[in-house]
């Protein structure tokens, strides 16, 4: 998988693009999201996800103060 090589800190946007297979969709995404102003600056949101790996983004959005399980291959997490 494409978004395997892109696992670590500081690849949110290689990831995303990665993920969507485009980069304009991407940006905007992530703009829509608050995690980038309109200039393609992160945010302080943008950068404290971008700071995660892509398992604690998985976990961080799943996160219901249950246990969970990450699984790279899916990029999604399972109650334990």
């Amino acid at each position: 998988m494409e978004t395997q090589r892109f696992m670590g800190r500081g690849q949110l946007i290689p990831r995303l693009i990665a993920q969507v297979g485009n980069r304009d969709f991407a940006m905007n995404l992530l703009k829509k999201r608050g995690h980038m102003d309109a200039a393609g600056n992160l945010t302080p949101s943008g950068e404290k996800r971008n700071n995660m790996t892509a398992e604690e983004r998985a976990l961080d959005r799943d996160n219901d103060g249950r246990p969970r399980k990450y699984h790279s291959s899916t990029n999604s997490t399972t109650l334990l």
